[in-house]
């Protein structure tokens, strides 16, 4: 419900779930309209965070292992700048939690969530989920 009146989003993954990051945000562009990009969680000061505001949803998959710290570290930056901030992972406390899962399924247990967001996100909006606008089942490259 909170993501729905927005015009932008940003994912945002380190390691394993960057292109998760990428591919949950092909997912609510698809069947919402929401404008939306996945970025690398390290990335973040090279140009995303200049369009972090009160407005703009950011969803960060969380880490397990090593780049934890990392990840948390982008989320505060995040938070600090006003953001509508939600974690997906094991540990999130401000967001979607799952179940814990070793470090490199996360992609597996966080897409299915990804998934799920995109598709309430497009019902909260109103938008028909099983024919997306301007999308082909298949396409041809010649």
């Amino acid at each position: 419900q909170e993501i729905a009146p927005a015009r932008d989003a940003i994912f945002l993954g380190r390691g394993i779930n960057y292109p998760l990051a990428l591919e949950a945000a092909l997912k609510l562009k698809e069947i919402s309209y929401i404008h939306a990009d996945g970025y690398a969680a390290g990335e973040l000061k090279h140009g995303p965070i200049a369009l972090i505001d009160q407005d703009m949803p950011v969803i960060v998959f969380d880490n397990l292992g090593p780049l934890q710290e990392k990840t948390v570290s982008n989320a505060a930056e995040v938070a600090a700048r006003g953001a509508k901030l939600w974690h997906i992972g094991s540990k999130a406390t401000d967001g979607i939690m799952t179940p814990d899962c070793a470090a490199l399924a996360t992609p597996f247990a966080y897409a299915v969530v990804a998934q799920l967001l995109a598709y309430h996100v497009a019902l909260a909006k109103g938008t028909d989920v099983d024919q997306p606008r301007n999308l082909a089942k298949s396409v041809t490259v010649e």
